[in-house]
């Protein structure tokens, strides 16, 4: 009897890469030969191979055991799947599918109580107690402290149109409702989150009743919802906005913002610390053969994906591959020149705003120091919106606070109130920060004024 040929040990966790590198050197093949046969880009293979993507999905395995001629089982990988009716049987890691959202007319009227009249009600409480506190009354009758419960506001709002309450209004034409999504990315890069908690919520119930017509407009408003989510810290409803956002672009067939919604997506699985998993969806949605089509608009969404994934990896204590990450995003922004594309996207992108994205990566990874030196690097009046200048100085401040350094940190945050005085208000991140200098150390005049403005009480 002839003897079975030995095969290789199943790779361990981190291993599949050094076995795709050694077994692709054997063959004599480079990066781009190999990507190309797996359809990836010579970087992302890279990265595979040296363990800074995790190499663990699926399909992605599978590609590189065809190409390579590597046994499944070396990669971890079960037997070919089984075809039946033409279909292969295999498991799958798509997304799982939420039911497509309804939105049904279940609004309650009324509770034994007038909401106008309660409304003033709070309104007027909010006055005095800001006068109790010595805090200023705004010019439009609000204290900075009920504008700070402005997030709330428009996150419960928001949270009613994803569940389909109040949609007892007329649809606008699909005319005037791509205007209105023009003004509410207006009102979130200004910052004016007072509008957009109006215009939000309305543009969610519409675009619902015209999605058979247009889902990439649905997409649009789901993506512009899942970033203000994000921003004020709802996690759970960020997940649900950008799943929606994901299913929209993809009826919508738009390879744009399918991989918007993978970057939002990213960001999130970030936020809940899967790390691994928020490289994964990022640097594959980056190797999207649609996005190598040669239309500057998309590669820039490739640069907005690998700048991520390098927030990503500073998040995960690898400095080194968020570095490397951040050069590779600059590098695509430097070609493509100094002008902003895709400015409702991620805040933009462009050298300027790839530079303003590691002020954040070098925080991330614990170098407060880096961070400010990379901030040097950034004329805040270039950025592209009030947004992002707000997002400047609020990095700024993080890193000031980290290095303990508190004068410096306060006047970070009173620019950035200055420049966007209700996302400064209104953000949880900042809250937090001015909440650690109340308790970390002396206070000072300053300081309780802008505590009293983000609603954060000594």
């Amino acid at each position: 009897m002839d003897a079975v040929p030995a095969q290789p040990a199943p790779a361990k966790d981190g291993d599949s890469g050094k076995l795709v590198r050694l077994t692709r050197k054997k063959h004599g093949l480079t990066l781009a030969q190999l990507g190309a046969l797996t359809g990836y880009s010579a970087a992302q293979v890279s990265r595979y191979e040296r363990g800074v993507s995790p190499l663990t999905d699926i399909t992605v395995l599978r590609r590189f055991a065809g190409a390579l001629g590597i046994p499944a089982q070396a990669l971890g990988l079960t037997d070919p799947p089984e075809i039946r009716h033409g279909r292969a049987v295999v498991q799958t890691t798509a997304y799982p599918r939420l039911p497509a959202p309804r939105l049904a007319g279940t609004a309650r009227r009324g509770d034994g109580e007038d909401p106008v009249r309660r409304r003033q009600l709070l309104a007027d409480l909010a006055v005095t107690a800001a006068a109790a506190v010595g805090a200023p009354i705004l010019p439009t009758g609000k204290t900075p402290a009920a504008e700070a419960d402005t997030g709330e506001t428009l996150v419960a709002r928001v949270r009613d149109a994803m569940l389909g309450l109040h949609t007892d209004t007329a649809v606008p034409s699909a005319t005037v409702l791509r205007t209105d999504l023009a003004r509410a990315f207006t009102d979130f890069r200004a910052c004016a989150y007072s509008s957009l908690a109006i215009r939000l919520p309305r543009l969610l119930s519409a675009a619902h009743a015209r999605a058979a017509e247009d889902d990439g407009l649905l997409a649009h408003s789901y993506l512009l919802a899942t970033r203000m989510l994000i921003k004020l810290d709802e996690q759970q409803l960020g997940w649900m906005a950008a799943d929606r956002a994901r299913q929209a672009a993809e009826a919508a067939d738009d390879a744009l913002l399918v991989a918007e919604a993978a970057r939002q997506l990213a960001v999130l699985a970030r936020k809940a610390d899967w790390h691994e998993q928020a490289l994964s969806l990022a640097l594959t949605a980056a190797d999207d053969p649609r996005l190598r089509g040669g239309a500057r608009v998309l590669a820039a969404q490739r640069g907005l994906l690998i700048q991520s994934a390098a927030y990503t990896a500073a998040r995960a204590g690898d400095a080194a591959g968020m570095r490397e990450l951040t050069g590779e995003a600059a590098a695509i922004a430097e070609e493509l020149g100094k002008a902003t594309s895709l400015r409702d996207h991620g805040g933009g992108f462009s050298p300027t705003t790839v530079q303003l994205h590691l002020v954040s990566a070098e925080n991330s990874a614990g170098d407060p120091a880096a961070a400010l030196a990379a901030a040097k690097a950034v004329a805040p009046g270039s950025l592209p919106s009030t947004e992002r200048r707000a997002r400047y100085y609020t990095d700024v401040a993080t890193a000031f606070a980290r290095w303990n350094r508190r004068d410096d940190c306060i006047r970070a945050l009173l620019a950035a109130e200055h420049h966007a005085p209700e996302e400064t208000h209104a953000r949880p991140a900042v809250k937090s920060l001015v909440s650690g200098l109340l308790l970390s150390g002396r206070t000072t005049t300053e300081l309780r004024g802008l505590a009293a403005r983000v609603g954060v009480l000594a």
